[in-house]
């Protein structure tokens, strides 16, 4: 499979949950249903430990690769789920989620200043559509 339908995959997940969560948000505050979404997490963890990790694999990673993932985890796990989750217990979800979901335009500038990504006619196309559907929504 490729890229593309693992992208699929993602946003089709990605779409499904911030259902779930808005319903999980009703009767709880953004903390307390962070808590409980981190049990999931952890649920992840386990398996990922027991079925596809290897010991060996966990022992060999650098401590700046390994930093920088956790930084990555805590940030994306933690503080943007937090203001993620106050955001969808008083907003609407089909509002939210599509703002919320813009940061791929945040990854679009960070790619090219940081990986001297290709800027092409189609990318900067996709962005103006994001920025006028954020725009439309705001």
């Amino acid at each position: 499979m490729n890229a593309f339908w693992w992208a699929i995959m993602t946003a089709c997940i990605w779409g499904i949950v911030p259902i779930l969560e808005k319903f999980g948000l009703a009767k709880l505050s953004p903390f307390t249903a962070l808590f409980y979404r981190c049990l999931g997490v952890l649920l992840g963890i386990v398996l990922l430990g027991i079925f596809a990790v290897r010991p060996n694999d966990v022992k060999s990673v650098d401590v700046r690769t390994l930093l920088i993932l956790v930084a990555a985890g805590f940030l994306a796990s933690f503080v943007a789920q937090v203001t993620f989750y106050h955001a969808l217990k008083i907003g609407e979800v089909s509002r939210v989620v599509p703002i919320s979901g813009a940061y791929h335009l945040i990854a679009f500038v960070l790619g090219i200043l940081v990986f001297k990504e290709a800027v092409t006619p189609a990318k900067i196309a996709g962005v103006l559509l994001v920025v006028s559907g954020v725009w439309l929504l705001r």
